[in-house]
């Protein structure tokens, strides 16, 4: 099968980008959900050196498949989150220099407004954590909140740990 996503870096002109597209929609839902998967795996590894290419592969994507939700509709909105996604993590890469991007991070999101649980996404590189934070930033409601936090000083203690605190077996 081919790597749809590897052929989008190649292309440069619109003629190029519209012979491309029409090959992805004459293959079908199988090739482009192969196409959006790479496109997601580069979403999450690529670095700050690499926000003017994501940005120019994700034009690129646009102009040759500009209505994905014709193939799909689960990918009716897909352009829009790839676009936030891209847009986020710039500027993360922005506000946070790389200086101070060692060690564990970890997402939080939460609605002050609901009784559903805290969800936290620990023990996250900085890249990945990036990504966590740009990809659920594309959907927040206006009542919920993220953030990405970067973890000082860690405690972890497992419930089959012999000495220290132990639960209560039975009330």
């Amino acid at each position: 099968m081919d790597n749809y996503f590897a052929q989008l870096k190649e292309l440069r002109t619109g003629s190029d980008l519209e012979a491309f597209g029409e090959s992805m929609r004459q293959a079908g839902f199988t090739p482009m959900r192969k196409f959006l998967d790479e496109f997601r795996v580069y979403l999450r590894a690529y670095e700050d050196a690499e926000c003017g290419a994501a940005a120019e592969l994700l034009r690129r994507a646009m102009k040759a498949v500009p209505e994905p939700g014709r193939m799909s509709p689960s990918w009716t909105y897909i352009w829009r989150e790839y676009d936030g996604i891209v847009r986020t993590k710039a500027q993360i890469f922005r506000d946070i220099p790389a200086s101070s991007r060692d060690g564990e991070w970890q997402v939080l999101l939460d609605n002050p407004f609901s009784n559903q649980n805290i969800a936290v996404y620990p023990g996250l590189t900085f890249i990945e954590a990036a990504y966590m934070f740009a990809y659920f930033r594309t959907e927040l409601a206006n009542n919920e909140y993220i953030r990405l936090q970067k973890i000082a000083t860690v405690i972890t203690v497992s419930g089959a740990d012999s000495d220290g605190l132990q639960p209560i077996a039975s009330l």
